[in-house]
This record gives structure tokens, C-alpha cells and sequence, in this order.
């Protein structure tokens, strides 16, 4: 059998769990006969039929009004956002109502939902196509935010969110849908709000996600030359982030970056480091650091877009220079 790739360990999840639960349905631009614009959907209508994989209207404001109402109804939506940035158009449903819901009727009521939005730059779509809002719905109190990094991950943080009894924003970063890579079989159970250790080091601590953890892996694999050990996190999870895990691997290293794909400023690297430099102040031997784009819309030059993603390179210079 051929490695599989991101995209189809998304696809595999939601057969899986569409086929261990008929509350389990799809909503989304494109996504029945089409498969979705990334190919992420694609055979399941033929699986499990147009009553439970729908095309929507191009509304996104629909397709989140109608998903928080099937949820509410005891239904399990998974909804696709063809770009994250065309959630703006949704977040009445997602924020005021899909996050609160639970609050409004004193806990008597759940919104089981999943918002699957493809984020990220990498594939020249220009400043519409391309952000990385991760950071505004980790600000809203009642959703909860992943975003895997690898094959297995993808599949195992994809069931955790359909499973979850809670409103689920489900980021699935575009440059990543090729991503080939290892998935047990059966697959390993992942909770939400759990990191990992993707590579064990005494140097520097990396928390990064996404499609940085890659990029982060491929610095620490340049500085071991050099006798430079990185310690590099995989979140998983933006919210709830497993700060228990960030605290232990700072105090073998001593040294924190945080490291993601979306814009430094006000991104969800300055809630790492605000805490950390709170509960982590005794073990800092360095001011904390944080590498992500710049604060500016990205580009539809592909060199442009290119030079926006916070690469390697400037984190292997971040590297040198907390260590100074």
C-alpha cells in the first residue's frame, strides 16, 4: 500500500467516523461530488450518500448556521471553510453562538461541531487565500483549536474533534495536504490539548505546529552539526496548549522560541511566551523569542510568498541568537 498522505488521513478519519456513528454528517462548498477543493472528501459521497455529504450554498454564514443547528439538534456536522480566510463570514455562528451555546443554557446543551479550515501560504494564493487566524479563536472561550502537523496526527486529532462534545476548530495547513508519513494501524488515540516531542535536545526548546514543525526539525537537524541540540515540540493543540509540557522541556533547555507560520505580531506565540515567562521565570537563562511572518498581508509573487513564510533559516538565526 502506498504511504499515505495528510489529505488521506483526513479522508480516513471522516469515513471512520461517519461509518462508527450515522450522526456523523458533511457540509460544505463542493465537497460531495467535487471532493472538496484540496481532495479531502473525495469517494465519500458515493460511500455515504447525499444526506449525509452535502454541497451548502456559497455561504459560509449558511453552512455555520446550519452546522451549530444540527449540532444543538443531536447531529455531528463537520463543516469545510474552502480557505480560512473566508471564515469572516461565519463568525457570528461560530463565536456568538456555536462557543457560547453550552453557557447560554446552563450547560444542558453541547454544539459537537467541526470547522475544518485550510490555512497557510506556500501555493502563491495571495492575501486573501493564505492567513493564519488560528490566534483570534483561541481567544473565544468555548471553542477549542488544533492543528496536526503529520499523517498521523491528522487522522487522530480528526476523530478526537468528532468525538469532542465541544465546538472544534479543526486547521488543516494547505502546504501539508501532500505530506506523505507513518499511520499505525490501527491508528494511536491522540486527546486534544496534548503535545508531542518530535526531537529530544538540551540546547534550545522550539514549540512550534503546523507546517513549522518541519521546518523546525530540518534547523535542528542543520545546528546538530554544530553540536547545537534543539528540543522541539509539537503543540497539536493551540486551545488548550499542553503548557505542562512546554514548562518540562524548558527546564531541561533553559532557552524558549516559539515558532509558527502566522503573523508574529499578536499571534499565538506571545500567549506561549507571556506564560512561560510567568511560570517558567526561574528557568530562563534568555529572554524569550518568537519567529513568525511579518506583520503584513501575504503575496501572490511566488518569491515573495516564499520569502513571507517564516523559513528555516531565520529560525536557525534566532537559534544563534538566544544562544549568544
Amino acid at each position: 500500500m502506498a504511504e499515505p498522505r495528510v489529505r488521506d488521513a483526513l479522508n480516513r478519519a471522516l469515513a471512520d467516523a461517519m461509518a462508527a456513528d450515522e450522526r456523523v454528517v458533511l457540509l460544505g462548498e463542493d465537497i460531495a461530488g467535487f471532493g472538496g477543493s484540496f481532495g479531502v472528501t473525495k469517494g465519500l459521497l458515493d460511500r455515504f450518500g447525499p444526506e449525509r455529504v452535502r454541497d451548502t450554498p456559497i455561504s459560509e454564514a449558511i453552512i455555520a448556521g446550519a452546522a451549530v443547528g444540527a449540532a444543538m439538534s443531536g447531529l455531528r456536522p463537520v463543516v469545510e471553510i474552502m480557505f480560512m480566510d473566508f471564515v469572516t463570514l461565519a463568525m457570528d455562528a461560530i463565536v456568538n453562538q456555536a462557543a457560547k451555546a453550552h453557557f447560554m443554557f446552563g450547560g444542558q446543551c453541547s454544539v459537537p461541531m467541526v470547522v475544518r479550515l485550510p490555512h497557510g501560504g506556500g501555493i502563491s494564493a495571495g492575501p486573501q487565500h493564505s492567513q493564519c487566524l488560528e490566534a483570534w479563536f483561541a481567544h473565544i472561550p468555548g471553542l477549542k483549536v488544533v492543528c496536526p502537523a503529520t499523517v498521523g496526527d491528522s487522522y487522530s486529532l480528526m476523530r478526537a474533534a468528532i468525538d469532542d462534545p465541544d465546538p472544534v476548530i479543526f486547521i488543516e495547513n494547505k502546504a501539508l495536504y501532500a505530506l506523505k508519513g507513518d499511520m499505525p494501524d490501527p491508528p494511536a488515540a491522540v486527546a486534544i490539548g496534548e503535545a508531542a516531542v518530535a526531537r529530544g535536545g538540551r540546547d534550545v526548546t522550539i514549540v512550534t505546529y503546523g507546517a513549522c514543525l518541519g521546518h523546525a526539525l530540518d534547523a535542528a537537524k542543520a545546528l546538530a552539526s554544530a553540536g547545537i541540540e534543539l528540543e522541539v515540540i509539537d503543540l497539536r493543540s493551540i486551545l488548550p496548549w499542553d503548557e505542562a509540557a512546554v514548562l518540562r522541556s524548558l527546564q531541561r533547555t533553559h532557552r524558549l522560541i516559539v515558532y509558527h507560520e502566522a503573523v508574529e505580531a499578536f499571534g499565538p506565540g506571545a500567549e506561549i511566551a507571556a506564560r512561560m515567562a510567568d511560570i517558567g521565570f526561574d528557568e530562563l537563562d534568555a529572554p524569550i523569542l518568537r519567529v513568525g511572518s511579518p506583520f503584513a498581508p501575504a503575496a501572490f509573487s511566488k518569491e515573495i510568498d516564499s520569502a513571507f513564510f517564516p523559513s528555516s533559516a531565520r529560525l536557525i538565526e534566532a537559534v544563534r541568537r538566544i544562544l549568544a
